[in-house]
C-alpha cells in the first residue's frame, strides 16, 4: 500500500503546474472562498494516511492553479478587446467660460459735450456749443457718426439813458458726418465718407462732400489697469475729397455770392494719448488741398485735455483752429476758439 500511495501523489504533483506569482495590484481572493488546507498529521500517523493528506494537498493546489489562469485569460482577453478598439482618448479639457460664449460684437460708444457761455448786465452775450459723437467696431468694420453745433449772440455795452444796442449773431455754424470704414487688416482699412457743414458768419450756406480713401491704424491700446497700459491711438488717413461749397452773405448785409467746388487729396491724422489714469489728450487735424478750379488749402486742428470725474462724466477744454487760404470775399482766413465743456459718455 505505502509504495502505491506515494507513487500517487507523486504523479499528482508532477502534473500539477506551478502556480504563478500573485500581482501585486490584485487583492488576494477572500478567505471564505478558499477551500481550508488540510490540518498536519503527527509523525507517527500511517503513512496511508500520509499519502492522503499530500493527496489532498495536491488536488487543492491544482484548483487554485486553474482558478488564477482563468483570471489571467480573462485579462488577457479584456486587454485584446482594448487594443482592438483603439487606444483610449483622454477625455477633453472643459472650455474655459470666455470661449463658451460667442463673441458680441461691440456697441455704439456714445458721447455728447455741451458748453455754455452766459452774460448780462452792462453786455449781454449767449454762446451755446455742442459736439455728439458715436463709435462702433466689429471684426471687419468700424462705424461713426459725428455732429457739432454752435450758436451766440452778443449785444455790446450801452451807456444808461441812450438807445440801447441791438444784438448780434456771432456764430452758426453746425455739421454732420457719416464715415465706414471696411478692415482688410488690423491695421490697414478702406473707408467712405459724407458730411455736410454750414456757417453762416464765414458766408458758407452749405458745404456738402464726399470722401474715398485708406486709413493706417499704427496702433490701438486701450487702458488697463491691471496690465498698466494707457489708453493711445494713432490712425492716418489718405484720401480724395470732393465738396460743393454755397456761399451767401448773410452779415452785416444779405449778398449773393457765386459758388465754388473743391476737390483734391486730403490728409487727416488722429492721435489720442493718456497722459495719466484720468488725464486723456487728443489731437484731431487735417489738410485739404484743393486741385480743381482755384488752388485752395484748408487746414484744421482741434485739440481736446478731457479729465475724467467719473466713469462716464469728463471736463475739458479745447482749442480749435480753422485756416481757408482762399476765403469768401470780406471774410478773414483763420478762426479760432477756445472751449471748455462737459463730456458724458452714454
Amino acid at each position: 500500500m505505502l509504495p502505491v500511495a506515494l507513487l500517487l501523489a507523486s504523479s499528482l504533483q508532477s502534473q500539477t503546474p506551478p502556480a504563478p506569482a500573485p500581482r501585486p495590484a490584485a487583492p488576494p481572493p477572500p478567505a471564505a472562498v478558499r477551500a481550508p488546507a488540510p490540518p498536519a498529521l503527527p509523525e507517527d500517523a500511517p503513512a496511508a494516511e500520509r499519502a492522503a493528506a499530500a493527496a489532498e494537498r495536491a488536488a487543492l493546489a491544482a484548483e487554485r492553479a486553474a482558478e488564477a489562469s482563468a483570471r489571467l485569460a480573462e485579462a488577457i482577453e479584456k486587454l485584446a478587446e482594448v487594443t482592438a478598439r483603439g487606444a483610449i482618448a483622454p477625455p477633453p479639457a472643459p472650455a474655459p467660460e470666455a470661449a463658451a460664449a460667442p463673441a458680441k460684437p461691440s456697441a455704439w460708444d456714445v458721447s455728447v459735450g455741451l458748453s455754455l457761455i452766459s452774460l448780462t448786465g452792462n453786455a449781454s452775450t449767449l454762446t451755446v456749443s455742442g459736439l455728439a459723437s458715436a463709435l462702433r467696431k466689429t471684426d471687419r468694420w468700424i462705424y461713426s457718426v459725428k455732429a457739432y453745433g454752435a450758436y451766440g449772440r452778443s449785444r455790446p455795452p450801452e451807456v444808461e439813458g441812450e438807445v440801447e444796442s441791438l444784438s448780434q449773431v456771432v456764430a452758426l455754424n453746425a455739421g454732420l458726418e457719416l464715415r465706414g470704414d471696411r478692415r482688410f487688416t488690423e491695421q490697414l482699412s478702406g473707408y467712405l465718407l459724407a458730411g455736410v457743414d454750414t456757417d453762416h458768419i464765414k458766408s458758407v450756406e452749405s458745404r456738402p462732400y464726399g470722401e474715398a480713401g485708406a486709413s493706417i491704424l499704427w496702433f490701438d491700446t486701450k487702458k488697463d489697469e491691471k496690465l498698466g497700459t494707457r489708453d493711445s491711438t494713432l490712425r492716418t488717413d489718405f484720401a480724395f475729397r470732393y465738396a460743393r461749397e454755397t456761399r451767401f452773405q448773410y452779415y452785416p448785409e444779405r449778398v449773393d455770392l457765386p459758388d465754388v467746388d473743391l476737390g483734391g487729396p486730403r490728409f487727416g491724422a488722429l492721435f489720442r494719448y493718456g497722459i495719466s489714469k484720468d488725464i486723456t489728450f487728443q489731437e484731431d487735424a487735417e489738410i485739404l488741398v484743393s486741385v480743381i478750379s482755384d488752388s485752395r488749402i484748408l487746414f484744421s486742428s482741434q485739440t481736446q485735455v478731457m479729465a475724467s470725474l467719473t466713469d462716464a462724466l469728463a471736463l475739458g477744454v479745447g482749442f480749435l483752429v480753422k485756416a481757408d487760404s482762399a476765403p469768401p470775399p470780406g471774410k478773414v482766413s483763420m478762426d479760432t476758439a477756445l472751449s471748455f465743456n462737459l463730456t458724458v459718455a452714454l
